[in-house]
């Protein structure tokens, strides 16, 4: 009995002894966690390299950020045509993911009791209005979650050049004279409009500027200090120059407007640095280290999704929200609805590409971006976006399918095409009409200039408006590839028409010097009226 307890207690010894030197699951699995994390960040910047080389981008960066923190951030590429790097806390004008921030300065007013959700914006913008009654109903709401009624097309204020601090306030009493497209509340419908509003509305409540209010409440406390509210500012802070693709095949770095009237729907500026200290706020209940910028109610009210898009996809205060489809692999046959929610948004302007996604469950968040732009082919870089999104899942990357249309994509090539159709026809009626004996000139041609006009001016003043929703000018100025040559081209199909039908059918014509009736020559006499016969 004595003997075998000895044992027993020996045995017991060693066993603990063992136990205590094996590590365990538990101390295990935290590094095994970073050597993964480590190899899903290479692989992303392996990625992101492969892509600016690929398509040319000048410059990138990226800011992968996860529960509370930055995870991992890089760099890529160019700012400038000086070489000077990109880098995480170069500015960037992140045009449609300004919303985001605006949302931010909106809650906080809320928050405040400044503002109310559901109370009209005429409650607070007594003067405002635009060409439609229904718009006395539009509600905080309605502008926060794109579903105020308003038309993209129809209150377009991108090709404006206004940089001074009343250009808000004048852009948002200029849409007085705009129609409303739909019922307020009624459905989705993205305007730019419906945040300037906003912008204008934290303004007037605040009692501040909104470029100073969002420096001093919304910068400061998340300690962005590489973001800034307009254009000179973001100069002023070695901002990135914006790039363009023009024809199709080169970037050039090119200056398109910028307007301080879209500051809070558009033409802020931020880093990828910045953007990722925006992300870990949001997703840690609007906190950002000591910092509260909103209340976790705020927060998910924001975050709550109240208009379907289309299919699963709808939109938020600032946000898309989608199952994150990017999480599972291709052909997976995992339901939408036991996939993770993902926030979206991102940014298109003529020469800037950005993106912010979220993934609350998980506490993920990454920014992107670009400082470059293919308007004709947008698709190619959303590819990235998502790309990314699968990369940090686990995933692999797929190639990019362009989704834009015939006309987007080759527009550069449609215009010049209509250009060299109106000089052709310039020099077809130049050259008749230069002419000291013109002949009747074919009433063909007449009418085959008149409907290349005709075509020339249905294209650009109503079909690619309508088609782009926007307006014409937007695309002159934010797409200059394309305004290279349809800027003459219109020109020509307004300017010459009408005073080339004119004179081809005046000269086509033959009139006497007196301005009577042609008089008869020997020559032209007929049988019965030889100068020899005798008058009779």
């Amino acid at each position: 009995m004595r003997t075998h307890g000895v044992w027993s207690r020996c045995l017991l010894l060693c066993l603990l002894g063992f136990g205590l030197a094996a590590p365990s699951p538990a101390a295990s699995a935290p590094a095994a966690e970073p050597a993964t994390a480590e190899r899903t960040h290479k692989t992303l910047d392996a990625f992101l390299r492969e892509q600016i080389d690929a398509l040319g981008i000048p410059g990138a960066a990226v800011a992968v950020v996860r529960d509370g923190k930055q995870v991992h951030s890089a760099a890529f590429g160019r700012a400038d045509d000086s070489g000077r790097p990109m880098t995480v806390r170069t500015p960037v004008l992140l045009a449609s993911t300004s919303k985001s921030l605006t949302a931010i300065a909106v809650m906080q007013q809320v928050e405040a009791g400044r503002l109310r959700l559901d109370e009209p914006a005429q409650t607070y913008l007594p003067w405002f209005t635009l060409d439609d009654s229904r718009s006395a109903s539009i509600t905080v709401r309605h502008l926060l979650h794109q579903a105020s009624g308003m038309a993209s097309r129809d209150t377009a204020f991108e090709a404006s050049l206004e940089q001074g601090p009343e250009a808000l306030e004048e852009s948002v009493r200029a849409l007085a004279d705009a129609p409303l497209a739909r019922n307020p509340g009624e459905t989705f419908h993205y305007a730019n409009a419906n945040y300037n509003i906003l912008g204008l509305l934290v303004q007037t409540v605040s009692g501040q500027p909104f470029g100073q209010y969002l420096e001093d409440h919304v910068f400061g406390p998340l300690d962005m200090a590489n973001s800034h509210p307009t254009r000179a500012a973001a100069r002023a802070g070695n901002a990135a120059a914006g790039y363009s693709r023009w024809f199709g095949s080169s970037w050039r770095q090119t200056d398109v407007p910028a307007p301080s009237s879209g500051m809070p729907s558009s033409t802020l500026y931020s880093s990828a640095e910045d953007l990722g200290h925006e992300l870990i706020a949001l997703l840690d209940g609007g906190r950002y280290g000591t910092a509260q910028v909103l209340r976790p109610g705020s927060v998910e009210t924001m975050f709550e999704p109240r208009v379907q898009v289309e299919g699963s996809k709808e939109y938020a205060m600032g946000w898309y929200t989608r199952p994150l489809v990017e999480s599972a692999g291709p052909g997976s046959a995992v339901p939408e609805t036991a996939l993770p929610r993902l926030l979206e948004h991102q940014g298109e302007w003529g020469n800037s590409h950005t993106y912010l996604g979220m993934v609350p469950s998980s506490g993920l968040g990454v920014a992107l971006v670009i400082n470059a732009n293919d308007a004709a082919a947008p698709s190619r870089l959303k590819a990235i976006d998502t790309n990314v999104l699968r990369i940090l899942h686990g995933q692999e990357p797929v190639p990019a399918v362009i989704h834009e249309d015939w006309l987007q994509r080759y527009s550069w090539a449609v215009a010049l095409v209509l250009l060299l159709a109106e000089l052709l026809s310039l020099w077809l009626g130049a050259r008749y009409l230069l002419r000291q004996r013109p002949a009747r000139f074919p009433v063909a041609y007449v009418l085959a200039a008149l409907a290349l006009d005709a075509f020339v001016l249905w294209l650009c003043l109503d079909y690619a408006p309508a088609r782009f929703d926007t307006h014409l000018l937007v695309v002159i100025r934010q797409f200059p590839d394309v305004g290279l040559f349809l800027v003459p081209a219109l020109a020509l199909a307004i300017a010459w028409p009408v005073p080339r039908t004119l004179l081809l059918l005046k000269l086509s014509r033959p009139v006497a010097a007196g301005g009577g009736p042609a008089k008869r020559y020997p020559s032209q006499a007929t049988p019965s009226e030889s100068p020899s016969s005798p008058e009779r």
